[in-house]
């Protein structure tokens, strides 16, 4: 799976930050814009299992969900 990110020098701190477009909130930063790319990769990896966490207990959740069908007049 490939994503695109965007990276931008940090003029207050040094160094680089990089986020991720497509994941929200999905950011993280480097001395060298090669750390910088191997820690937004790792932060897609953790944002994309978290995403899978969350819709696997979503999905067990609605085993005691009723879905029943009611008339309004």
């Amino acid at each position: 799976m490939k994503f695109q990110v965007v990276i931008e020098e940090d003029l207050e701190d040094g160094g680089y930050i990089v986020h991720c477009p497509a994941l929200k909130g999905c950011w993280s930063q480097g001395d060298t814009i090669e750390e910088a790319l191997d820690n937004i990769k790792e932060a897609i990896v953790g944002y994309l299992k978290t995403l899978n966490e969350r819709a696997m207990r979503d999905a067990k959740s609605t085993d005691k969900a009723l879905i029943k069908e009611v008339a309004v007049v």
